[in-house]
């Protein structure tokens, strides 16, 4: 029996061996070293419908998104008129076109894959083309629109275009490589090992392709795999603190430089990095080991990600087993605008206070961080100010926004909801908020949560009918018509489950008519502003550019508000730290 179970071991192991043979050895991620900072990536690519439905929504987005460009090139042309020029030129290329008609331009694949990853500190992106040519020439028009040529250098048999920021010292470099476009910002004197690498000439040992790191990633958190990204923090905080990375070279000697320029001290000086740097870094980035990110669901009517914010032993376990007695927060929520946070002020206070303590025990000395040591010694006294009651007391808050429509003439706006706040001494919160408002001294809830209407003298000032009840722990009012039984219904609702923090949910039509409100109080400040500036040489043509920026930005948001149907939030504490899920959807 033993020589057919090895020869099944063998063609079993063969077979595996003939399954990694068929990943592509060009595909980007095998240009990514497995031991990048951060990454980035699509492991698939979408079916030809959800593409198609993708673009057709981009397409209904540009012409608010190449106004806003423009409208931001107008705000920066007397700041930064390169800057402005560069907006304006990007502008144009999307101006009037499709989206699947800029991806033919550009001769980039849709149906190929991309990658975004760090060569140290320093970004690479690799894109699949489907016509080399065509991006070449978007390239050259790009430069020729902008007024600006970069240059061409040759490494070996490849060439690639190179501008350089003398300032900032750093250069960009785009090039063809094979099949894929490289884009990459890079130290204004790498080497040529980075140089090599980053064009793909070089090979890393070993790529993130090899390590299976993303798809592992993806399977475990849930993300789909058209588009998954993580940062590893343990690696990237000490390439940036430590300065032994070639682009936080460049970077810190920018910004010795510029204080160098101020202050009269040797840029040599400020150049120096405290050996305890590194360690510091290790230390910061073992409270937050990683980030990652992926969708869970994208389609033509929905866009869910979830985030993930891996957290050290102690950061988790101070908050995964807590149950937060806030009413609706263990249930998905249904208003127009409806939020419930928790702030479970006990337990907030302890874990601050200790992270406090442990930075005044163990100040950091490494210049570059140093100021979290005032940051800290201020959030210890903050949190201690928190003891004092009613802020002491807390437990969260529950806001429901049923219909909201502002003032034209900017008044009160007119709107209908309910407050609910998760205390553990409502009674107490309640006698407090009768001392400094005597208009609620004939408020006397009990605890049953029973709605009792609030005093004419208040709800007359509402313009609205009110209410307010109360609850073994929690307290809240409501304005607006029916919205006694919403109350009655909020507060008896369930807590939090283990872990739970943060419910939100908006509407497309609350968030447009608060996109309303904004432009409204926006074009007013500007047009104030433009006509209170006395130096001006030409105060009405200013107000008028001022006016136009801010309508061509909120016509903006409210191009992809008119899309949305929903957009929603919940944030918990789970076993390996914070998740964050995000769902969309559209009309």
């Amino acid at each position: 029996m033993r020589r057919p179970k090895r020869v099944l071991a063998l063609a079993f192991s063969g077979l595996l061996l003939a399954a990694c043979s068929h990943k592509d050895k060009d595909a980007p991620l095998a240009f990514a070293p497995a031991d990048t900072p951060y990454v980035i990536a699509n492991l698939d690519v979408l079916d030809d419908s959800t593409r198609k439905a993708i673009l057709a929504q981009v397409d209904a987005e540009m012409p608010a998104q190449v106004a806003q460009m423009k409208a931001q090139a107008d705000q920066l042309a007397e700041k930064d008129q390169d800057m402005a020029k560069y907006l304006r030129t990007v502008a144009g290329e999307f101006d009037g076109n499709t989206a699947e008609q800029v991806i033919q331009e550009t001769g980039l694949n849709p149906k190929g894959y991309m990658a975004l990853y760090g060569l140290g500190l320093s970004p690479v992106l690799r894109m699949e083309l489907a016509d080399a040519n065509a991006f070449q020439q978007f390239v050259a028009k790009l430069q020729n629109d902008y007024g600006k040529k970069f240059d061409t250098v040759t490494l070996g048999t490849q060439s690639y275009q190179r501008y350089v920021t003398p300032a900032s010292h750093v250069q960009f470099i785009i090039a063809v490589v094979g099949k894929h476009a490289v884009i990459a910002m890079l130290p204004q004197d790498a080497a040529q090992p980075l140089l090599r690498q980053a064009l793909g000439l070089d090979r890393p040992a070993k790529s993130v392709q090899d390590t299976d790191r993303l798809t592992d990633l993806a399977k475990s958190k849930g993300y789909a795999k058209w588009a998954v990204g993580e940062i590893d923090l343990t690696r990237l905080l000490p390439l940036f603190v430590s300065g032994q990375d070639p682009l936080a070279q460049s970077l810190q000697k920018m910004r010795a430089e510029n204080e160098s320029a101020k202050t009269g001290e040797p840029v040599t000086n400020l150049m120096q990095v405290a050996p305890s740097c590194s360690g510091e870094a290790d230390r910061i980035a073992a409270r937050v080991p990683r980030m990652s990110v992926g969708y869970t669901t994208l389609d033509e009517k929905h866009r869910d990600m979830r985030f993930d914010v891996t957290l050290a032993n102690d950061i988790v376990s101070a908050f995964n087993g807590l149950k937060v007695e806030l009413p609706g927060l263990g249930s998905d929520p249904t208003a127009p605008f409806e939020m419930s946070l928790a702030l479970p002020m006990q337990q907030i206070r302890a874990f601050w206070g200790a992270q406090a303590q442990a930075v005044t025990d163990k100040p950091f000395t490494c210049p570059m961080l140093d100021n979290l040591n005032e940051t800290f010694s201020s959030l210890g006294d903050a949190v201690q100010k928190a003891a004092v009651p009613p802020i002491g007391d807390l437990l969260g808050l529950h806001v429901a926004v049923d219909s909201y429509t502002p003032n034209p003439g900017g008044g009160m706006p007119k709107l209908s909801g309910r407050v609910v706040i998760g205390t553990n001494n409502p009674a107490g919160l309640l006698a407090m908020a009768q001392v400094t408002s005597p208009m609620l001294n004939g408020v006397k809830p009990t605890s049953d949560g029973k709605p009792v209407v609030l005093p004419a003298q208040l709800t007359n000032a509402l313009g609205e009918s009110g209410w307010a009840a109360m609850a073994n722990k929690s307290i809240g009012i409501a304005v607006g018509t029916d919205e006694d039984g919403k109350l009655a219904d909020t507060i008896k609702q369930q807590g939090g489950d283990a872990g739970e923090l943060m419910r939100v949910r908006l509407d497309g039509d609350m968030y447009a008519n608060w996109i309303t409100l904004l432009q409204q109080r926006a074009e007013n400040a500007a047009a104030m502003a433009a006509t209170m500036n006395p130096d001006d040489s030409n105060p009405q043509n200013d107000e008028k550019t001022a006016i136009a920026n801010t309508k061509a930005q909120f016509e903006a948001m409210k191009s992809e508000a008119a899309r949305i149907k929903a957009i929603g939030m919940r944030v918990q504490m789970q076993d390996q730290g914070l998740v964050i899920t995000t769902h969309t959807e559209m009309k």
